[in-house]
């Protein structure tokens, strides 16, 4: 099944007067991510390695209204992690978005990439948690969305060591709601299935948009939307929680 047309809605600037940091915005769902945030009146921080492609989000972001700028960081290096941390100052709202997907059989998954793929995808958003959450709790405010995945639920051949990635960041989602939630800041997990985010891996997408109920792969800014509302006080009583946006297939 084809996807629908999508426009990204007329907004009331729900975000206008934060500021929010989104990990991996360089491209694909994290530009998205970053579009939707700034369209709704937040001032966006930008992360990725490419300057170039970061430049392109940030142009994008102004396009439509926001404000944004760019901040260079390689999130599997712990220093670069404690630099993006003060560079980006006081925020309101963290994104991490950050990470890869490794899909092999699991014996031939080396060492080094399986190392590669916990730092990025649970060492990573553990220690920007670690830099903001605190701060967040002593203004009283915040939002923290982690970008999981269906494959964090389902078991998916070859997905051993990403979908162990992605369940760690949801279990560590759950821990952060009980430590910081009192404090006013809200921690929640997106769970998307797949989403077409890539053209050179359309096919892959589509043959597994096919698994799920909707019968199709997601566009980036069905899960951007997600993203949005949950960064915004209108789920002001959603944390803790791992919201599936798979077109159904983590239901049936």
């Amino acid at each position: 099944m084809s996807a629908p047309h999508l426009e990204l809605p007329t907004s009331p600037r729900s975000l206008l007067g934060l500021r929010a940091l989104v990990t991996g915005a360089t491209g694909g769902l994290g530009s998205a991510i970053a579009l939707a945030l700034g369209r709704d009146g937040a001032d966006v921080i930008v992360q990725g390695r490419d300057r170039q492609r970061g430049e392109q989000t940030v142009g994008a972001v102004e396009r439509a209204g926001g404000r944004a700028r760019f901040v260079g960081a390689d999130l599997g290096d712990p220093t670069q992690i404690a630099a993006l941390a003060e560079s980006a100052g006081e925020i309101d709202v963290l994104v991490n978005n950050a990470g890869f997907s490794i899909f092999a059989p699991t014996a031939l998954v080396a060492p080094e990439d399986f190392d590669r793929l916990f730092a990025a995808n649970v060492r990573a958003p553990y220690y920007l948690v670690a830099a903001f959450a605190p701060r967040m709790a002593e203004r009283g405010a915040g939002s923290i969305v982690n970008i999981g995945s269906m494959a964090g639920t389902v078991g998916l051949a070859g997905g051993a060591a990403y979908g162990a990635t992605k369940a760690a960041l949801a279990a560590m989602t759950r821990s952060w709601a009980a430590e910081f939630s009192a404090s006013g800041v809200r921690v929640n997990t997106v769970a998307p299935g797949p989403i077409h985010t890539r053209a050179q891996d359309k096919e892959r997408f589509d043959r597994l948009g096919a698994t799920t109920p909707a019968q199709r792969a997601a566009q980036p800014q069905e899960i951007a939307e997600l993203v949005a509302f949950l960064a915004s006080p209108k789920s002001s009583y959603i944390t803790g929680a791992t919201l599936a946006i798979d077109g159904g297939r983590t239901a049936i």
